[in-house]
């Protein structure tokens, strides 16, 4: 479906809502996995997807967007459990409700210690335990804006129609200060070659797959597909993170978000994925 921009900047709003901090409205009222029945027709590829099958005939291709460092970070958010799905996070968590509870969990999290496992103090992120594992996603977009709230931040009047890339890690959430502190990840005003950029982004975790696809999050299955064209970047390896890092992220950011948010079923059907080269 071709959409002109004031379609597409409609599209990509709602698109995202199902995976910003707004999104929570929308998860409960419209989230549901695939119930079955016939595939979309006529969109392009679609996201989540294990990305250990390197197959796909959607026949809609695009260009791949710029490297990361070439564009603006605009959102940073998370989601309750891990939407793709790779040999590290193979474990599969359920159908999940609206989308919470479902996806698929690092290997690691089966492995942890009792220190790894204590209960922090407060109630963290609405909710987040020791031993979860969530998908973070950093996305970027080639538009002129500034960071903040929903894909919203990711465009403009401006810039209807940008290219967007999201890059992709996969955690198990420890209560240990050694693991990854998560606001060495962040934002907080980072600029680099006058570019909105996150302070880090993970290391050591693989080489990123990278693919043609979507939008994500519960509002989409197999059959309401995302019109939308992203490029994912998706590291293969989970990491550890230190959950009070994270607890302290939620307390405040630009983004306004505070929660994990709720996974899209994996895509599996061949003519809705694309190939990874």
């Amino acid at each position: 479906m071709k959409l002109n921009k004031g379609n597409i900047f409609i599209a990509l709003t709602v698109g995202f809502l199902s995976t910003s901090s707004v999104a929570s409205e929308n998860e409960h009222a419209h989230g549901s996995h695939d119930a079955g029945g016939a595939a979309c027709k006529g969109y392009g590829p679609q996201t989540p997807r294990d990305i250990d099958n390197v197959a796909g005939s959607n026949k809609r291709i695009f260009t791949m967007a710029p490297d990361y460092t070439k564009m603006n970070l605009c959102n940073i958010h998370f989601h309750n459990n891990a939407e793709h799905k790779a040999k590290d996070f193979s474990i599969y968590a359920g159908e999940g409700e609206h989308g919470h509870g479902g996806g698929y969990q690092c290997s690691s999290s089966k492995t942890l210690t009792k220190a790894e496992l204590t209960p922090p103090k407060e109630t963290m992120c609405k909710g987040l335990k020791p031993g979860d594992t969530i998908e973070v996603h950093w996305v970027h977009t080639t538009c002129d804006i500034k960071p903040g709230k929903g894909l919203g931040s990711c465009l403009s009047e401006a810039c209807a129609n940008p290219e967007l890339r999201v890059e992709t890690q996969v955690f198990t959430v420890v209560n240990d200060s050694s693991a990854l502190d998560f606001n060495t990840l962040t934002y907080d005003g980072n600029m680099v070659n006058g570019l909105h950029q996150a302070k880090a982004l993970p290391t050591n975790t693989g080489k990123a797959i990278e693919f043609l696809g979507s939008t994500t999050g519960p509002k989409y299955t197999e059959q309401q597909c995302s019109p939308m064209q992203v490029t994912w970047s998706v590291h293969p390896n989970c990491a550890k993170i230190d959950i009070n890092s994270l607890g302290e992220w939620c307390k405040g950011n630009v983004f306004e978000e505070d929660h994990a948010h709720g996974v899209r079923k994996l895509v599996t059907n061949p003519a809705l994925l694309s190939e990874i080269k």
